[in-house]
Order: structure tokens, then sequence, then C-alpha cells
């Protein structure tokens, strides 16, 4: 994990939360290949967190364009980042097109027909993808 991420401390907290999710499993003890299981989910983590930079590269990068005036607060900033990284989680389980439709329809304001040139697919699906990250979204906060 160290080579991969290329900080000593990384690596540890990587290992430590992959530890922390085998623990927390029903049966840890009835793990058939737990060197697999380990690095699946290591694996898994290191992903999420480079999503997770990704995200908020992103954001700060669009702050950074921003005049000062309207430069929010390092708490508001923190506050966003957490949001930006609950919502990129809830849509990780929709296609890479129902993603990116239903952030064009919510973000970009766009309607579905320009949605649909954008993605090659027709109005209908881009209605289905909108509708299915609605209801996610629905799903995610009815159960909070």
């Amino acid at each position: 994990m160290r080579a991969r991420l290329g900080c000593a401390h990384d690596a540890a907290d990587i290992a430590s939360e992959t530890f922390t999710q085998v623990v927390v499993l029903d049966d840890p003890g009835a793990i058939r290949e737990p060197r697999a299981l380990l690095t699946t989910i290591a694996k898994r983590l290191i992903y999420a967190s480079w999503r997770r930079r990704d995200l908020e590269r992103a954001y700060l990068e669009v702050l950074a364009q921003q005049p000062e005036a309207v430069q929010p607060s390092p708490e508001e900033t923190v506050l966003a980042l957490e949001a930006l990284a609950v919502i990129d989680q809830l849509l990780d389980g929709l296609s890479p097109k129902a993603r990116a439709a239903f952030l064009y329809s919510q973000l970009e304001g766009l309607n579905y027909a320009e949605i649909a040139s954008r993605l090659g697919v027709s109005v209908t699906r881009v209605h289905q993808y909108v509708v299915k990250g609605l209801t996610t979204c629905y799903l995610a906060l009815e159960a909070a």
C-alpha cells in the first residue's frame, strides 16, 4: 500500500480501516481467503480515497476561480466537501451515464434533449436516468 499511495501515513490509515471493516463483519472467522479479502477491501478504500481527493481538488479549483467576496469560510468549505463526498458515494451506485444525466440535470440545469445529445441516448432514457438518480437521493434521505 505504501508503494501505491506514496505515503506511509496514508498506507497505515488504509490498513487500519481495512482491518476495522473485517472486524465488524458478521463472522470474521468464516473468511476462507483472508489475504484476498484484505486486498479487495484495501483497494476499494484506496480508490475511494483517490475519488475523494479528486472531488476535493475539483471543488477547490472552482473556489479558486471565485472572487474573494464569495469565498466560503473554512468551516463552510469542510461542510461542502463532506456533503460532496456523501453525494458522490450515493451516486456511485448509478451507471456512469445515469450519474452524468442526473448531474447535468441538477447542477447544470440542462433539459433532457440537451443531455440526450451530450450522452448519445434518447430523451426517454435521460428521463429514466434522472428518475433513478432522484429515487436514489430520496431513498437515502428517507433512510437518514
